[in-house]
């Protein structure tokens, strides 16, 4: 563009307990952090990924960005759930024109939906004599109108619907720049889902939502030891003395409890790809912890455990310029965990402008 303003785009995270949004400008491998905001949404606004109150989250998406200083009109935002599909598929080699034409029949194959029913993209990941990598990912018409409506009641312009496994994968190579050789799973633990993406190098081998999260830790606090679901909230993030002559002992076996099932989940997952996968000698090296699940006080070093692995929170700023006289520091630090699918996709919002 030679004259005017570039037109600003944000990464809209529309989670089932918050809104996130991030603005970044400058190029991939040299961002800065122009803006950013976070709210929580009422309880029951989003259930199961669907929007039941379009009018509060819009309102929601609105008051971020006037409270936050977030003045583009172009969003970039995401989708997970179980009505997201995404499966890497073989080929065999084709040209591009063969793969456009007959990517509706191989998705067939893979897609539990009617293809009526759905939005399809896909990508070529590797190329060799011998076969055509690609990745496919599909989502049901339904939930991305669901999406855009509530967006455009805000007054703003979807122009990308991305997935959240990938938005959280781009912010990891943002501001990891992993080798080729780097094994890592990305774990995104939100209210309600957890979006777990197995990456080498660049190239995500295998993903899967899984429906626990944070909430089911709330859950429990609040079902067995009788608390609010502030007291519970406090409690799980380490806040003990929020609550007068809670003994600490009563909280471990209860917390200990939800943390196995994570654990188990992501074991299973582990099980899923060596499973379906032809390589038996791809080993994960690292677990990158995000989302809001994430700060349970503890967690890092208790899946660590439980999984013989490294477990490190992500950091979805750390190779963004970020100016500290704007942006306070303990502030960005307490909120750190939740922006990551953030931060994936207002960088996606870079690249477009």
């Amino acid at each position: 563009m030679l004259f005017g303003k570039k037109k600003s785009v944000a990464g809209l995270d529309v989670g089932s307990s918050s809104i996130k949004m991030v603005e970044l400008d400058g190029k991939v491998n040299s961002l800065n952090l122009v803006s950013l905001g976070y709210e929580n949404l009422p309880d029951n606004t989003i259930v199961d990924g669907q929007i039941m109150e379009l009018n509060v989250v819009s309102d929601v998406i609105q008051s971020v960005c006037s409270n936050h200083q977030i003045n583009a009109n172009q969003v970039v935002t995401g989708v997970s759930g179980h009505s997201v599909i995404i499966k890497n598929i073989v080929l065999p080699p084709m040209s591009q024109e063969e793969l456009e034409e007959s990517i509706d029949w191989h998705a067939e194959e893979h897609i539990p939906y009617d293809l009526s029913d759905v939005n399809l993209d896909y990508q070529v990941t590797a190329e060799t004599p011998e076969a055509t990598q690609v990745l496919i990912a599909a989502c049901k018409r339904e939930r991305i109108d669901n999406i855009k409506q509530a967006i455009q009641l805000a007054g703003k312009s979807p122009i990308v619907i991305d997935v959240d496994t990938f938005a959280l994968q781009n912010c990891y190579e943002i501001n990891y720049q992993p080798d080729a050789s780097q094994v890592v799973t990305l774990l995104n633990i939100g209210a309600s889902t957890m979006n777990v993406n197995i990456v080498q190098g660049t190239r995500s081998l295998f993903t899967r939502d899984i429906t626990v999260g944070g909430s089911q830790f709330t859950d429990v606090l609040q079902r067995s030891l009788g608390l609010s679901f502030q007291q519970a909230e406090a409690v799980k993030r380490g806040v003990s003395e929020a609550v007068e002559g809670l003994e600490e002992k009563s909280i471990e076996p209860l917390m200990s409890n939800v943390t196995e099932i994570v654990a188990m989940e992501i074991q299973k997952t582990f099980d899923f790809y060596r499973a379906t996968s032809e390589d038996n000698e791809t080993v994960v090296q690292k677990i990158l912890i995000s989302g809001g699940g994430s700060k349970l006080a503890g967690l890092a070093e208790d899946l660590s455990a439980r999984l013989e692995l490294p477990v490190e929170v992500l950091d979805p700023f750390r190779n963004i310029k970020v100016d500290t006289r704007k942006f306070d520091p303990d502030y960005l630090s307490e909120i750190m965990p939740e922006m990551a699918v953030a931060v994936g996709l207002a960088a996606r919002g870079v690249e477009l402008r």
